[in-house]
């Protein structure tokens, strides 16, 4: 996983879009805006993923392939779905089985933080934080989407600040 925040620039999403110079973004500075990350071991990837559902209280999961084989005829509405700005009543959590994408996020100054993941990453996002998805140029990702419920996706798309989860988000990370 590497963060930083992104150039804004109007091209193509699935480039790195990396400001120059580049300026990171820590994990510490990614937890100040709610979001975890954790690298799983390949050795003991599926041990990992048990105690991380116990510890959170994650009861389903499913996997999904984000690829132009994967997804088919939907392929590109998808994209424009997950790339378009969002948020979730329910944390996002995805372990990175294979490829790489990246997960843009708004922090605490709402700018846009780009968040590359690979195969090995686990990342959370809270519910209430708006982000966006896209694949990165090699157009391919699985991952393993974890549920404290049903599974269940609904983007809402901004604006929806008098959302209720979307309140309790920034009063969340205004107490850190």
């Amino acid at each position: 996983m590497r963060a930083y925040l992104y150039d804004n620039l109007d091209t193509d999403c699935r480039e790195p879009h990396e400001q120059n110079p580049s300026v990171p973004v820590s994990v510490e500075e990614l937890g100040a805006s709610g979001v975890l990350y954790w690298r799983l071991k390949d050795e003991n990837f599926e041990e990992q993923i048990d105690k991380i559902c116990a510890d959170r209280n994650y009861k389903n999961r499913d996997q999904i392939t984000v690829s132009k084989e994967g997804l088919g005829e939907l392929f590109d509405a998808k994209i424009k779905t997950f790339f378009a700005e969002h948020l979730h009543e329910d944390e996002e959590i995805r372990a990175i089985l294979e490829g790489t994408g990246y997960f843009d996020i708004r922090d605490k100054q709402d700018r846009w933080v780009r968040i590359k993941v690979e195969a090995g990453d686990l990342i959370v996002l809270p519910a209430g934080i708006y982000h966006r998805f896209t694949l990165d140029t090699n157009n391919y990702l699985k991952a393993m989407r974890l549920f404290k419920e049903d599974p269940v996706w609904t983007p809402l798309n901004r604006p929806c600040d008098e959302n209720p989860y979307r309140k309790a988000y920034l009063e969340a990370i205004e107490a850190n």
